[in-house]
């Protein structure tokens, strides 16, 4: 098993409101380790992505860190809890250990300043002695990594297609040899064809530079096609843990099963596929008990008054129908 690279123990992000905290992400344990790509998935609004930028210490207010630890495991050190550091150093962490895709392509980059240069400013941000036309050919070469032709450095993000922009932003977050990505739903804006076509050429990027991903989606199947290990989160608690041949074939929890079968298989008889009932909770007002018992047609009394935990051995699950299997 590979060396851990980032553990969360413990984590509970809540978002400030004016009638008091709603939490999105509680109590959440989760360890990234080098070199292996990481799925998260789930519903949305279920604190995917609340829980990904808490990871790297990219929450902003109203969004705050309320309890729990971030462990960065640096090469031949102590791991260091990034979660009371100050901006100033974490600042210094980003791009060069920690970096981020985010969903909207076109927001992330700069409407106004051509590629080229946002390459060079980040560039030369994390190292000062690179000069200006190294930096250039360095933008340009990342680029080509990505498939994008060298003379697009010229080019403003909004002469560039969908699918162009989002491999720009992750040949950007790959600039300055990070050691973990966090990638929050890269394909939604991109059609199929161009989606596998940014996830080859992340897993070839990924097994050429060894680093670390965590993947977010609502695609759970699309998840089990290249993921290592895939975490399932509901209601902003992780409710199952597996690598992706067991969530495949053998997932557990209710909502990972239904996850699962919503999607239809390619080959293989024609069934009726059903959709999972109800709407996904509100964090505001939680049920008591566990979160998914209103729409989970498995339910127990257990279910309605007692919270289950996180438990088993290889992979885990919160769900009373395996504690009591």
């Amino acid at each position: 098993m590979k060396p851990p690279l980032l553990s969360a123990r413990g984590l509970s992000v809540a978002y400030q409101t004016a009638t008091g905290p709603v939490p999105a992400c509680v109590d959440v344990d989760l360890t990234v380790r080098r070199g292996e790509i990481l799925g998260i998935a789930g519903e949305s609004g279920c604190g995917k992505s609340t829980l990904v930028h808490a990871l790297i210490r990219l929450a902003r207010p109203p969004a705050t860190i309320t309890d729990g630890q971030l462990l960065w495991y640096a090469d031949g050190s102590a791991p260091v809890d990034l979660v009371p550091l100050p901006e100033k150093t974490l600042r210094s962490k980003r791009w060069t250990q920690l970096a981020i895709v985010l969903q909207s392509a076109m927001d992330a980059l700069n409407p106004v300043t051509r590629l080229g240069t946002q390459f060079i400013d980040v560039l030369r941000v994390h190292d000062r002695s690179l000069s200006k036309a190294a930096a250039a050919a360095r933008a340009a070469e990342l680029l080509g990594m990505v498939g994008i032709p060298a003379d697009r450095v010229r080019s403003f993000p909004h002469e560039m297609s969908g699918g162009m922009r989002q491999r720009a932003t992750i040949a950007l977050a790959l600039a300055c040899g990070a050691d973990l990505v966090v990638m929050d739903e890269p394909t939604t804006a991109v059609d199929v064809v161009m989606q596998r076509q940014i996830l080859s050429q992340v897993l070839r990027l990924q097994d050429e530079l060894d680093f670390a991903v965590v993947f977010v989606t609502h695609d759970l199947a699309l998840l089990l096609d290249f993921a290592d290990r895939v975490a399932v989160m509901y209601a902003g608690r992780i409710v199952e843990t597996g690598t992706a041949d067991q969530i495949r074939s053998q997932p557990k929890h209710p909502y990972t099963r239904a996850l699962r079968d919503s999607f239809p298989p390619l080959h293989g008889p024609r069934v009726r596929r059903e959709g999972i009932a109800g709407a996904p909770a509100d964090l505001r007002r939680l049920p008591d008990g566990c979160a998914f018992h209103p729409r989970c047609p498995h339910a127990m009394p257990a279910c309605v008054t007692d919270r289950p935990e996180l438990s088993g051995m290889d992979g885990q699950v919160a769900c009373h129908l395996e504690e009591r299997a």
